[in-house]
């Protein structure tokens, strides 16, 4: 799998097609019930529906994701940016969320995996999608893992 070069710099043209393009495959995604857009590269996609933070507004971002359990963990890469992606930073204050895996839809809670937990996580992630080893390279920051697990409704 060749390595993804690093995410475009916000408001320039490449960030603005690369976000045309999530939003495109975000709807294939919700209006099929996951059938389009379930899988990227062989590696299972989710959609995530979070509360921005700042603006309050409604957000879904597309995810992969790995199964642990009952519960989802998804990786907060950015690409091995220097920045947290904002999408974790308003799943973490909200405290929760949705996901929408294929056609089920559920609510989540999110916790950030630590220790042996992470130690446990990290190589079936890196399995399931070898550039986030790459993407450890590019930043100083520890990548945040962060595990979902489902609530009652």
């Amino acid at each position: 799998m060749p390595s993804p070069p690093p995410l475009p710099d916000p408001g320039t043209l490449k960030a603005k097609l690369a976000n045309t393009l999530i939003g495109v495959h975000t709807q294939l995604y919700r209006v099929s019930g996951g059938r389009l857009g379930r899988k990227l590269q062989g590696v299972p996609i989710l959609l995530l529906d979070h509360v921005g933070r700042k603006s309050g507004k409604r957000r879904t971002t597309p995810l992969m994701y790995l199964d642990d359990g009952e519960d989802v963990v998804i990786v907060g890469s950015r690409g091995g940016s220097d920045h947290t992606p904002a999408w974790w930073l308003n799943l973490r204050d909200a405290g929760e969320g949705e996901v929408q895996v294929g056609g089920e839809r559920r609510r989540v809670r999110p916790r950030l995996a630590e220790g042996e937990e992470r130690a446990r996580l990290w190589p079936r992630l890196v399995a399931l999608y070898p550039n986030y080893d790459l993407y450890r390279t590019r930043t100083e920051r520890e990548i945040p893992v962060i595990v979902l697990e489902p609530t009652a409704r």
